[in-house]
């Protein structure tokens, strides 16, 4: 496994969560996963030892010198690249969110030139080259012209998190990066050619993945395609769409440790407990007949945000008005978004808006909230909606990628949420107007659906299966 990020190392969103629980549910199946990222400012590195390999990488003009340290962790082997360009640097991808840092081309040409030269120092050739998003987009091509022809009999998997994030560079600076020059490191064309990293590791890959099957489909038309729609239908024959798992370890009503009280399948109880705790918390009136909608998001537009907000009145203030509901939302991001969720706080007390990134407060709004809403634009995969039905929470979520095949519509007998198909305001309001409609008139119904949902496995294990199904498809060995 090759990655920009994996938890407990680093984190700035869901592809570290899937690296790590992938390689860790692998290694469950006995397979010999080893992992490679870079070492971070942010990276506890305590309980890691330093390997006597130092290797000099091309790379920006320079020899770079690159050592490694190493720990096992759930029974997967880790090596992080310890190098100042990542061990000086306050962030992953820049200081902020909104400000990525200039050299990143350079950075992650290192870590994809740093994973192929310790797989030699260790002689340790893999079967499987399995690569993560953009950062990671140079491994194929490096693999596949490696004069030493030492992973002739690799498998390159290349799998897509967010095809919107390509990993765009101008095209003279592929120069500094000292990789072999090939026309499909690049995208566009005459003044507008520039080099595309997620580009070249899908022309490179033998296999490349995704993480649902309704994504697999999708990003093969123009809507979603983000202009890679043309090549990935080239491909489709060796693109396949894998539903991500969840860790249902930490991601469990009956044990969870950020949680004071639990609940089961079988005894619902301490849900409503922490509803109470939940609205007393977030300063929303403490009514157990009062269905709360939650939301944990990234406050942006992929996450329909401006549909809910845009508007007067919003969709958001019709719901607030029209509907007898709470909302409670968490997240950060765009501004103005931000502040005008604020302002709609302040004039509605059935509205709380925390502007926060905490854990412990994911954990329990997803345990408290009788719904959970998700009307994305698109969604490659998604976990909340996964989080929510394990924890009895039924999602409301537009009918896009993985939300269309982990949610199946309440219209449905086996149904366990409510989809909508158009992403606008009057569709979002309609779907929880639908919500709460079913929640006043067939609280039995209810119940059961809430149950249903917290039956389902979501575990890493069937991922992983479909995973090594795959790998043995152009298995060279």
């Amino acid at each position: 496994m090759v990655s920009s990020e994996a938890v407990p190392f680093s984190k700035s969103g869901g592809l570290a969560d899937v690296t790590s629980s992938l390689s860790v549910a692998l290694a469950a199946l006995e397979h010999d996963v080893r992992l490679i990222l870079p070492c971070y400012g942010s990276t506890d590195d305590s309980a890691c030892t330093q390997l006597p390999y130092l290797v000099e990488i091309p790379v920006g003009g320079n020899l770079e010198a690159v050592r490694f340290k190493h720990r096992k962790h759930n029974g997967v082997s880790v090596y992080l690249v310890d190098h100042r360009w990542f061990a000086k640097r306050k962030g992953i991808y820049g200081d902020t969110s909104f400000a990525p840092y200039a050299d990143n081309l350079l950075r992650f040409t290192l870590l994809s030139k740093a994973a192929l030269a310790l797989c030699k120092e260790l002689e340790w050739i893999p079967e499987i080259l399995h690569c993560h998003d953009w950062t990671t987009g140079f491994v194929p091509t490096l693999a596949k012209h490696d004069l030493a022809k030492t992973f002739a009999k690799t498998t390159v998997v290349f799998t897509i998190h967010n095809l919107a994030y390509q990993g765009d560079f101008p095209r003279l600076d592929l120069l500094l990066s000292e990789i072999p020059v090939d026309a499909t490191i690049f995208s566009g064309e005459g003044i507008h050619r520039r080099v595309n990293m997620l580009k070249a590791g899908l022309e490179g890959s033998d296999l490349i993945t995704t993480v649902s099957p309704t994504y697999a489909k999708e990003i093969q038309e123009e809507q979603l395609g983000c202009g890679l729609q043309d090549l990935l239908r080239s491909k489709q024959s060796h693109l396949f769409g894998i539903l991500n798992g969840i860790d249902t370890e930490e991601w469990n009503p009956q044990t969870d440790r950020l949680l004071e009280d639990h609940f089961s399948i079988g005894d619902l109880s301490g849900k409503a407990i922490l509803k109470r705790k939940m609205q007393s918390r977030f300063k929303l009136p403490v009514k157990a007949d009062i269905p709360v909608v939650g939301m944990i998001s990234r406050i942006a537009e992929q996450k329909g945000f401006v549909e809910l907000c845009q508007g007067s009145p919003c969709a958001l203030e019709q719901i607030l008005t029209d509907l007898p509901v709470q909302m409670l939302i968490v997240g950060t991001g765009d501004k103005a978004i931000e502040e005008k969720l604020m302002t709609l706080a302040e004039l509605h007390d059935n509205l709380s808006v925390n502007l926060i990134f905490s854990n412990e407060a994911a954990h329990l709004v997803e345990a408290g909230s009788d719904f959970f809403l998700m009307p994305s634009r698109y969604e490659p995969c998604g976990l909340n909606q996964m989080y929510s039905l394990r924890y009895g929470t039924i999602p409301i979520a537009r009918k896009t990628g993985g939300l269309a095949d982990s949610i199946v519509d309440i219209a449905e007998p086996d149904g366990t949420g409510i989809l909508f198909d158009d992403i606008s305001g009057n569709a979002i309001y309609m779907a929880v107007k639908r919500a709460i409609d079913a929640y006043k008139t067939e609280d039995q119904d209810i119940s059961t659906i809430r149950k249903r949902g917290m039956g389902i496995d979501f575990s890493w294990i069937n991922s992983a299966e479909d995973y090594v199904k795959v790998y043995q498809k152009t298995h060279k060995g």
